[in-house]
């Protein structure tokens, strides 16, 4: 069974997190949310997120497939966090997955991971990166790196997800019980 990580930030986009947490756990992956700091997570819209683990904790175990939700702040939290960025390098180099959606591509950008490939991202965020190519595509897989839009395609990035950590039979399962048009 494949593990995943999802750190929450202060700021994060609520709709991103929740979906991508839900439908990987209803493919039965693992997943392990991990607070920057100690304690509730408040997200962009208030909602609060009592992650599993504080990131010292989380980053003591491996994973598949570090996944970071959108939003802001949160993003800007979560580019701003060393823990994070050595991760995403070490996850990179080890030919492991990372994925980001909304905003949270800058994440992998600050990390080099986006170096060299096609991305997507919230409109904006990735403008002035150099050596990305950008795509306007709902979702966006470039080898082991995953990005993608914004809310309105969470379901779609997680559903991917599923099916790259998966298998596109349990995508289609989980999709059909969603009963998407």
């Amino acid at each position: 069974m494949a593990k995943v990580l999802v750190p929450l930030a202060d700021g994060c986009e609520e709709l991103e997190a929740v979906t991508i947490i839900d439908l990987l756990r209803r493919a039965g992956i693992e997943v392990v949310t991990a607070g920057l700091k100690p304690g509730i997570v408040s997200a962009s819209r208030g909602v609060q997120l009592v992650p599993d683990l504080t990131l010292d904790v989380a980053l003591q175990d491996d994973y598949d497939m570090v996944v970071l939700p959108g939003g802001m702040p949160g993003a800007a939290h979560l580019k701003d966090d060393a823990r994070i960025i050595e991760l995403l390098k070490r996850m990179a180099a080890a030919g492991r997955y990372t994925a980001a959606i909304c905003a949270a591509p800058m994440v992998l950008a600050e990390a080099g991971v986006l170096d060299g490939k096609q991305a997507t991202s919230y409109p904006g965020f990735l403008d002035a990166v150099p050596d990305v190519t950008l795509s306007s595509a709902a979702v966006v897989q470039d080898g082991k790196v995953l990005t993608s839009r914004g809310p309105g395609t969470a379901m779609d990035f997680a559903l991917t997800l599923v099916e790259v950590l998966t298998s596109t039979d349990t995508r289609q399962q989980v999709e059909a019980a969603l009963v998407r048009p």
